[in-house]
């Protein structure tokens, strides 16, 4: 399996990203040092689609097939994009506070602590459905790791379209995200123009 080894927050330099979108407090202290050079178009577009990438752990491949998914749905494939990526079974993990970072969310998932509406889910990319309900295992709530997940995530919001109980470890989709409440500082509309090339 491909991983991306590259320090968070020098990826974060490079691509002009707070690491608060990552779910990480810590601030870098360097500076970029970065020519004054003008960044062409392509390179504005190359840079979104790194960031959206990289903000959801998601590959090459896997995301132009999610580009391609929102092409075929209705409505505007930028916003299309956003909210499939929002729905990943991982980013729903992070969003309800189950997690500290979407890297960890994603390895809670894959070591089989989900369950989705009663069933165990192991698969990050899985993509939930407004009504579903997600929750933590009953043998893995009273780990000490979830206790330190809580004390870490206890103040953070969760999204309008979200509904968390904490205490259970388990929320409930309400509702589908729309690209209004997705808090993501992606540009998605350079994103469909560099697929569209």
């Amino acid at each position: 399996m491909a991983v991306n080894r590259v320090p968070v927050l020098k990826r974060c330099r490079s691509l002009g990203l707070d690491p608060v979108y990552l779910g990480i407090d810590k601030k870098s202290n360097r500076q970029l040092k970065r020519a004054n050079r003008k960044v062409s178009e392509y390179g504005l577009q190359l840079r979104e689609k790194q960031k959206a990438k990289f903000i959801y752990g998601v590959l090459e491949k896997p995301f132009h097939n999610y580009y391609l998914k929102a092409d075929r749905m209705k409505g505007m494939t930028g916003e299309n994009l956003m909210i499939l990526l929002e729905r990943r079974l991982d980013n729903v993990v992070y969003r309800l506070g189950l997690a500290r970072t979407r890297k960890e969310a994603r390895q809670i998932v894959g070591h089989k602590h989900v369950l989705v509406n009663g069933k165990q889910v192991k698969i990050p990319s899985y993509l939930i459905k407004a009504g579903d309900t997600i929750e933590i295992k009953e043998k893995c709530k009273g780990s000490q790791r979830y206790k330190d997940i809580l004390e870490v995530t206890g103040g953070r919001l969760v999204p309008e379209w979200l509904d968390a109980d904490q205490e259970n470890l388990k929320g409930t989709v309400k509702e589908l995200p729309t690209r209004e409440i997705i808090d993501v500082p992606v540009d998605e509309m350079l994103i469909v123009e560099l697929y569209s090339k």
